[in-house]
């Protein structure tokens, strides 16, 4: 079709013998991308006791539409242990954190990768400059790892020419993401070793599209899925009119946070999870009631819910009567502790901060991510150009706001991977999860996550492939 429309123009296009032809210097044609070899570097980790040898590829992969128009260069950190007799039985597992528009730092060099920032106690962030340290919790001795970035995010971008927004949406980044975890497995021989994926907030939204778009496009059966701080129901934690779900599967998360502060009664301080199960009792009873009854709920059975609820956040019955029961993220972030001209974190309300003023009903910025923004960015900076013998100068992208608008594709709708997932495990029912919430999460909420798979619609027989894990913890 190109071909025809150019011959088409190429013969309407010469100008008539009455017209002046123009003369110009015909333009060098655009040096296509070149693929990288990625650097490779020879590291041991200690880890229980044992040494662990294993090497790393730093590099960016470069995605080809049908293997021939280059389309992005995708950059990643691989390890691999080195001194396996037979790779068939060694595992595999992609990382990547989500946003969208994250990098993998988070769960490369906070998590899994063999190198950490050190954070110190809670509340005490550290002084610059920063350092790095061995990570002794490091999934290394278990599973070789690749860190991924997907397009804009870290080093990964489009090439030159490509429109970045072919990128930046739910669809398309699912597609180009298997693209490179296909093309990763088949050149470095990965088909036959257990495969995994990790994805931290909206990379387990990725995750979870990833493991149905690898099985029904590539035929690439996963293992097994870690969903880290996890959101695949997205109406669990949108605060819209006449959405009343986040605000029952928010409380307990509330109430984690006042009881961290000290800002409940004695009885509900003295054992947290205690208060949990009572609070997540009510969420899913007298609240949930409550809130159905919308504007028919009034008199004493209006002030009694007023009245749990304050008891169960901090905050008092006044102000929670003024929200007509319906307490916003950003809103208790800011109110639970304004006495003090203090707010909490989202990502991780055990962290508090302070803005301009303590009028206002949301917070100017959160103070979880404002602990961890610098460590992060100094280190993994550092990290890939003085161990890793990786140098770029190109501005590796930590979190950014250059993927928005993201597109949803989900109009009238709330995004949905719920149903996904439950395909994806039908399908291939030896495929697991494992599903890591934290108490502070004020992001995504262990209450909501634990109510979505709840209701996958699983048969018993897959149930107990899924396995949760709670922690007091963002």
């Amino acid at each position: 079709m190109r071909a025809l429309v150019l011959l088409a123009l190429s013969s309407t296009a010469w100008p008539s013998p009455t017209q002046p032809v123009s003369t110009f210097e015909e333009e060098a044609p655009k040096e296509a991308p070149r693929e990288e070899e990625p650097v490779e570097t020879e590291h041991e980790l200690r880890i229980d006791g044992t040494v662990i040898r294993y090497t790393a590829r730093t590099g960016r992969m470069l995605l080809k539409e049908d293997g021939d128009t280059p389309k992005a260069e995708i950059f990643f950190v691989a390890y691999e242990k080195t001194d396996v007799a037979d790779r068939r039985e060694r595992p595999l597992t992609f990382c990547f954190n989500g946003g969208p528009g994250s990098s993998s730092v988070w769960l490369h060099m906070g998590a899994f990768g063999p190198r950490r920032v050190p954070m110190g106690e809670v509340g005490s962030p550290p002084v610059p400059p920063f350092e790095l340290i061995d990570n002794v919790y490091s999934l290394l001795d278990l599973t070789d790892l690749v860190f991924v970035d997907p397009v804009t995010t870290g080093y990964s971008r489009a090439v030159e020419g490509e429109e970045d927004e072919q990128f930046h949406g739910v669809e398309e980044d699912v597609r180009w993401m298997a693209e490179f975890l296909r093309l990763f497995t088949t050149r470095f021989e990965r088909w036959d070793s257990p495969k995994y994926i990790a994805g931290e907030s909206y990379g387990t939204t990725r995750a979870v599209g990833l493991a149905q778009e690898l099985q029904s496009r590539h035929g690439m059966f996963l293992n097994g899925l870690i969903l880290v701080s996890s959101i695949l129901r997205f109406q669990t934690a949108r605060f819209d009119t006449g959405n009343d779900l986040p605000y029952v599967l928010f409380l307990p998360t509330y109430s984690a946070t006042a009881w961290y502060h000290g800002k409940l009664d004695a009885e509900l301080q003295a054992d947290l999870r205690r208060t949990l199960d009572e609070v997540e009792a009510f969420a899913l009873g007298d609240y949930a009631s409550a809130l159905l009854q919308g504007d028919d709920l009034a008199g004493e059975e209006r002030e009694a819910i007023a009245a749990r609820l304050a008891r169960y956040t901090g905050l008092s019955p006044t102000y929670v009567e003024e929200t007509n029961l319906r307490i916003k993220i950003s809103r208790f972030v800011k109110e639970l502790m304004r006495d003090q001209r203090t707010t909490v974190g989202r990502l991780d309300s055990r962290f508090s901060g302070h803005d301009a003023d303590a009028a206002g009903e949301s917070y100017e910025y959160d103070p979880s991510y404002s602990v961890i923004q610098g460590p992060y960015t100094a280190a993994v900076n550092d990290y890939l150009r003085t161990e890793l013998n990786y140098r770029s100068e190109v501005p590796y992208e930590i979190l950014t706001g250059r993927v928005h608008p993201w597109q949803w594709k989900n109009e009238n709708s709330y995004l949905d991977m719920g149903e996904t997932l439950r395909q994806a495990m039908t399908q291939n029912p030896h495929l697991r999860v494992f599903v890591a919430n934290g108490y502070y999460d004020l992001a995504t909420p262990y209450f909501a996550t634990e109510r979505t798979f709840a209701h996958l619609g699983l048969e018993p027989s897959l149930r107990g492939n899924v396995t949760m894990g709670h922690y007091e913890a963002g």
